[in-house]
């Protein structure tokens, strides 16, 4: 059996343009140039990356072609990779891979938890949100920006590029 195809995306937490500029370079060097780019959104419902800055923004990349879902932790570890290259002294960028199907938003993470699978690696995959009566739908433990529905355009478009080209495979 094959892996389910999926399209790649990653969230990159930025504080500057720069540092935006520089992730995407970065992940075009892996995946190749991104087929879209979301409009930057202000990361302001949680403090949790405070560390990286105090002000925050997140914006996605979906890559183009379909991709082996089984990649998943791999991305991570190439994320991780990435982020590590940021240090100023500490990463100066966060990078969340996932995937997009017909039904679901998949990400990535080191962080274990009651609703994350482990993949192997020291890297889980958590269902962020779900497309159910043609809306994403978050869950109990949905990060409140997803929960919010700040990012559903963007998602929706993807997930309309992944029917596109799921038919005509």
């Amino acid at each position: 059996m094959t892996d389910p195809k999926v399209k790649l995306i990653t969230g990159i937490l930025y504080p500057d343009k720069k540092l935006l500029d520089w992730s995407i370079e970065k992940l075009s060097d892996l995946w190749g140039t991104p087929e879209i780019i979301s409009e930057p959104v202000p990361f302001d419902r949680t403090d949790y990356y405070h560390d990286i800055a105090p002000n925050l923004f997140r914006v996605f990349l979906c890559f183009r072609e379909l991709h082996c879902a089984g990649g998943l932790a791999a991305w991570k570890r190439s994320a991780i990779n990435i982020e590590a290259q940021s240090r100023q002294p500490i990463r100066a960028v966060n990078i969340d891979p996932g995937y997009i199907d017909g039904a679901r938003l998949v990400l990535a993470s080191t962080k274990d938890h009651a609703h994350r699978i482990y993949l192997h690696d020291g890297i889980y995959a958590e269902v962020t949100l779900r497309y159910r009566f043609k809306k994403w739908q978050a869950f109990d433990y949905t990060f409140p920006d997803f929960r919010s529905g700040v990012y559903d355009k963007f998602l929706s478009t993807v997930r309309e590029l992944w029917l596109n080209e799921s038919r005509s495979r």
